[in-house]
């Protein structure tokens, strides 16, 4: 029977954003309905993070069996079982699932309805034969993979971060189209777990980071076997018997030919807004999703939009806590009526490659632009005790700093790159300098050390200071 349900708040999907606005607007006893037209969770826990992440720790495991013999133990090649690889990742998924579940946000008091939600208004969805008026809207649709306009492309198999993670058999040569975050987090699991693996990349790998950062990654992942190709064209794609074939402009107007078993487009992400009738209610959109001010509401003032379908000049990375970050502010303004608006300077990011990378606030170049003089602060892992004993001394701290010592970012490439950001993430949202970092007492011996020599660094230049010197020499002699 039709039934009309009049919420304060509806949230359209259930991923990280969409459940963590539903969970905190629930807790604070707001009336929430949550719409979800597919799987609880979202792509991150179905096959984005979760999934990459648990297969990325399977690569680890067959890597560490690979140099076992530095530390004086047995190496050994492993060999992968494809099948129990899989089994893995979904026995993580399992794990996580209840989190995440229609049960727990029901047990919340949220009201949550399976379906596709489309407008009829600027205040009203449809979802099957049931009707929802709300007093506030939250699209959460999320994202897909984004193909390319390659030729041949849509006549060969190829996989996804959606349908890679159900492989059962190790691809013989896997190309992957793509050298970002999720390319070559996948390149390199699937190389450590025995494929051989090609990356072809249009322009720079890792191009939003620091290139000198990215360069530690990079060459180690090239160490590793991982064939990486920068700057290609691909004319198209063939088959080629039961695999793929990728055709690339070769020099003097001629043809490359790569062949491979099987395909992984990582080209990118794009917003999933299809089906849900956005005009009806008066929500515009551009072709990287869902149109917001700062505040991420929409042009319909009862509408937000977080995460990954937020478009417009306040699209964020497409990160899970880029999308939860979206959701804490969407909560303050809506329940609130606070006014936060996005500020992606404090937000890190972090690729999931070893060594990682990782970084938060200005770029070297960036912050040239913005404030002209700078200084910028290193500190590598060859020189931390901790990795000496781990032998996982690849990489570096480089942080960027005003000339009088305020930290405007950091990157970070090695060992736990994505845990060492957070205390620089800190520093630049607070606006800290080197003197509060240099001044913190960090165990020993631990890899965050790295983060305390790399601020010290700032003040070398004043052991050569011929004032300085006087001025140590003159209380010498006071006693």
């Amino acid at each position: 029977m039709p039934e009309i349900l009049r919420p304060d708040l509806c949230v359209i999907g259930a991923g990280s954003g969409g459940l963590s606005v539903a969970a905190a607007a629930a807790m604070l006893g707001v009336p929430v309905v949550l719409v979800e037209r597919d799987r609880m969770g979202g792509d991150c826990l179905n096959v984005g993070c979760v999934p990459s992440k648990a297969l990325i720790a399977a690569g680890d495991r067959a890597q560490a069996a690979r140099e076992a013999a530095a530390f004086g133990l047995n190496g050994l090649e492993p060999h992968a079982n494809y099948a129990r690889v899989r089994d893995h990742v979904r026995s993580v998924i399992a794990a996580i699932a209840p989190n995440d579940s229609e049960a727990r946000f029901t047990a919340l008091g949220v009201r949550v309805i399976k379906g596709e939600a489309r407008f009829l208004d600027k205040e009203t969805i449809v979802v099957g034969e049931v009707t929802v008026k709300a007093r506030r809207f939250v699209v959460a649709t999320g994202s897909r993979p984004a193909v390319p306009p390659i030729p041949g492309l849509d006549g060969v198999p190829y996989l996804t971060n959606e349908t890679v993670f159900d492989l059962t058999r190790r691809p013989e040569r896997l190309i992957v189209i793509g050298a970002g975050p999720v390319g070559l987090e996948l390149a390199q699991a699937h190389r450590r777990l025995g494929a051989e693996v090609v990356v072809l990349e249009a322009e720079r790998a890792l191009a939003h980071e620091d290139p000198e950062i990215a360069a530690h990654a990079l060459a180690a992942i090239r160490r590793e076997g991982v064939t990486i190709r920068e700057a290609v064209r691909i004319l198209r794609v063939e088959t080629a018997g039961a695999g793929v074939r990728i055709v690339l402009a070769g020099a003097e107007e001629g043809e490359e030919i790569i062949d491979g078993s099987h395909l992984l487009v990582a080209a990118g992400r794009q917003a999933v807004v299809d089906g849900l009738d956005l005009e009806a209610a008066g929500i515009a959109t551009d072709k990287g999703g869902v149109i917001t001010d700062a505040g991420l509401r929409t042009t319909n003032r009862r509408v937000f939009a977080v995460g990954d379908c937020v478009g417009g000049p306040f699209a964020g990375y497409r990160f899970t806590h880029v999308a939860n970050y979206h959701a804490g502010l969407v909560v303050r303004r809506a329940l609130f009526r606070r006014a936060p608006n996005v500020d992606y300077a404090t937000v890190p990011r972090v690729t999931y490659i070893d060594p990682e990378v990782a970084s938060v606030g200005l770029l070297e170049e960036e912050a040239r632009a913005r404030h002209g003089a700078i200084r910028v602060l290193r500190w590598p892992f060859a020189e931390n005790d901790r990795a000496q004993a781990e032998r996982t001394t690849r990489g570096e701290v480089k942080v960027i700093v005003s000339r009088r010592g305020r930290i405007l970012g950091c990157s970070i490439a090695g060992p736990r790159a994505g845990e060492l950001i957070v205390p620089w993430t800190l520093a630049v949202a607070r606006r800290l300098s080197v003197k509060d970092l240099a001044g913190i007492v960090f165990p020993y011996p631990t890899l965050s050390e790295v983060s305390r020599r790399a601020a010290m660094s700032f003040y070398a230049p004043l052991a050569s200071s011929p004032w300085v010197r006087a001025l140590v020499g003159l209380l010498r002699r006071l006693g």
